[in-house]
This record gives structure tokens, C-alpha cells and sequence, in this order.
């Protein structure tokens, strides 16, 4: 087992620390990681980080304006849509997709669990990777890695499904995804004034 070596300031988000809440429809639940502006609403959020447990079939709520991509921690999930025909599980890459086209989810043989990334079209961008123990995480903007198991960081362990939020880069000490939300408006460093 690797450890994690920070190269940067970084803070931990326990995913028992994340409270589980029902959808609006009643068709799973979600627990919100983070979300920027803080404290920002579903109409309001210029990025957002959750997981959701999909338990039935149903489509997906519309996100006007957001491009959204997936991840499936748990289970197996089909995505259909506009140009989407996909079947996605723990092992597939992470799929993006626009979130105001009206897109379908059917988890196939029980509950799925999955990793949603949202971000406003326009304002920022939002990249999602698969990345095995050695490997190094490098945010442009600001990053997220989740544990997909049990591995050490620093002085103490992430748990499956806790996260690690940071900027810069990060050593991985086991399998994890990794997401990266960048300012699409922010000014490079060394742009003339």
C-alpha cells in the first residue's frame, strides 16, 4: 500500500460527515460533498460534488446550463439520451454529458451509487478521472480525490468514499477518482494587464 505524499495544504470530507437526503422525485437519495459559492442552492451553484444512490429507474433531473459528468462507485447504470447510450459501471470511465438534456438512469440488478460532478457552463469546467495508487493528481483549479478503498493519508486513513479536497497536486496512495474544477474566467498569471 502507497501513501500519500501532500504537496500541498489539503482538507479532509468524511463521507459520514455528508448527510443523506431524498430527491424531490423520491427515486434515490444524495449526499452533497461540496458545493461553490458555499451555501449556494441547486439554481445558484457555479460547481457542485455529490454522490447519489440510484434505486429505480427515472429520469434525470434538468440542470439548465450545467455540464454534468458521472461516475459509478457501485452497481451497474444505464444513461440514455440525447447522443447518450451508455452502460456504466465501477470500472468504466466517467462519463460526461449536458445536464439540461433530458437524460434517463436504469441501475441494472439493485441500487447504484454514483459520483456527480456539475458545473456551470460558461464559468467553469469540470474533469473527471479514474487514477490508480502512484499515480499523481494535479488540479488546475480546484481539486477533489474520493477513495475508492481504504488508504493512509498523512497522519491518519481515508476511508472508502471519504474525499480529499485540494489545490495543487497529490500523490495516490490507492485507487481514487479524481475531480478538478477549474475558473474558466480566471486570468492566467503572466496575461499583460
Amino acid at each position: 500500500m502507497h501513501e500519500y505524499r501532500a504537496m500541498t495544504t489539503f482538507q479532509i470530507i468524511r463521507a459520514t460527515d455528508c448527510p443523506e437526503v431524498p430527491w424531490k422525485n423520491g427515486g434515490g437519495t444524495t449526499r452533497e460533498i461540496a458545493v461553490f459559492p458555499p451555501d449556494a442552492g441547486m439554481d445558484t451553484f457555479l460547481w457542485r460534488l455529490s454522490m447519489a444512490k440510484v434505486e429505480t429507474a427515472g429520469p434525470f433531473s434538468a440542470f439548465t446550463g450545467i455540464d454534468r459528468v458521472l461516475a459509478v462507485l457501485d452497481g451497474t447504470l444505464v444513461l440514455t439520451g440525447p447522443n447518450l447510450d451508455v452502460r456504466l459501471d465501477a470500472g468504466t470511465p466517467p462519463q460526461p454529458f449536458d445536464g439540461g438534456a433530458a437524460v434517463f438512469g436504469e441501475p441494472l440488478g439493485g441500487p447504484v451509487l454514483d459520483l456527480n460532478a456539475m458545473a456551470r457552463r460558461g464559468r467553469f469546467t469540470c474533469a473527471m478521472t479514474r487514477l490508480d495508487a502512484g499515480s499523481t493528481a494535479t488540479a488546475q483549479g480546484t481539486g477533489f480525490v474520493i477513495a475508492l478503498e481504504p488508504q493512509p493519508l498523512a497522519e491518519t486513513t481515508l476511508e472508502r468514499l471519504d474525499c480529499v479536497r485540494f489545490e495543487g497536486a497529490l500523490a495516490i496512495g490507492g485507487r481514487v477518482l479524481f475531480v478538478d474544477f477549474r475558473d474558466t474566467c480566471a486570468e492566467p498569471a503572466d496575461t499583460p494587464h
